[in-house]
């Protein structure tokens, strides 16, 4: 009889519950529940109480029709830039991220060793989105190309040294922007990235006798990130419009490919024959900056 009670109870006090907040008939996107279709997202305070169709807008304080939208969990951008005070290429992650969605963002480098932690206390730990980082391998950060192809700036020890001091913000270490043909600026890059047991990011453009074909094969490790991989800097696709085969030997190593979309860094005429033949990429972020934001690409 007391079982007989307590069941009556609690469907009851089901049918009793009142929501916060109900988004009704959204098109719910949730791959970690294999969800694919309209339903209803129901939530109580701060958590998400019950995702089903037809759920009752009586017994919401507050309901949100979604109709024309798409419903997913917060988005991650793995490649923006974010310090409104820093360098002249970034913004504001609050402004630019979270409130289109972007929950988890990571500043691509735009900080290094010699001031990663002005940036934390500035932007990071103010910012209401989740902000993490990849430390650039240059201590100046970027900071233009005095400091940026300088090689005496790309200390792996002091890059090591902020990385274990900040290790729950920092994901990994950025090479970028590095013009003299020789491997310095990579190889720093990931030496850092080992000795800290994270990845590198790394944006290249290849001259002579410094290639992308080794830069995939032999400097980056499984993990590793190309970002701009559908950019015009990096050959990927042959005289036919084929994707090269080291790009696909790279794949099987387990090279990352990111598309940091950027303002110049997105190719129509290379993504359409690689997304074509199945070439996808691992992973698709911005590049969002000050130049990146308003501008079309190409």
């Amino acid at each position: 009889m007391k079982k007989l009670l307590l069941a009556s109870l609690c469907a009851t006090l089901a049918q009793a519950q009142i929501y916060d907040l109900l988004i009704k008939n959204g098109h719910v996107l949730d791959p970690a529940n294999r969800r694919n279709e309209r339903m209803d997202v129901a939530i109580i305070g701060t958590k998400i109480a019950k995702v089903a169709k037809d759920l009752p807008a009586s017994k919401a304080r507050v309901v949100v029709e979604a109709g024309e939208y798409y419903v997913t969990p917060g988005l991650i951008d793995m490649h923006a830039h974010f310090d409104a005070h820093g360098a002249w290429l970034n913004l504001n992650p609050d402004h630019n991220a979270l409130r289109f969605g972007v929950t988890t963002a990571v500043d691509a480098g735009s900080s290094g060793a010699d001031n990663f932690e002005a940036f934390r206390k500035r932007v990071i730990d103010e910012a209401d989105t989740r902000v993490l980082a990849f430390l650039n391998i240059v201590a100046a950060g970027m900071y233009g190309a005095d400091v940026e192809n300088d090689p005496k700036q790309m200390d792996v020890a002091k890059a090591v040294a902020m990385v274990k001091k900040h290790r729950d913000v920092i994901v990994g270490i950025k090479t970028a922007h590095y013009r003299p043909a020789d491997w310095t600026a990579v190889d720093n890059a990931v030496k850092a990235a080992a000795a800290t047991g994270t990845v590198t990011m790394v944006d290249f453009s290849q001259k002579p006798g410094r290639s992308y074909t080794e830069l995939v094969a032999k400097h980056m490790r499984p993990g590793d990130i190309h970002t701009h991989f559908y950019g015009r800097l990096t050959p990927q696709l042959d005289e036919n419009k084929k994707v090269q085969p080291y790009m696909l030997e790279a794949r099987k190593r387990g090279i990352l490919f990111d598309v940091g979309h950027g303002s110049g860094s997105f190719w129509f005429r290379i993504a359409a024959p690689m997304i074509a033949q199945g070439f996808l990429p691992d992973t698709i972020s911005t590049d969002l900056h000050k130049n990146s934001v308003m501008l079309p690409n190409a």
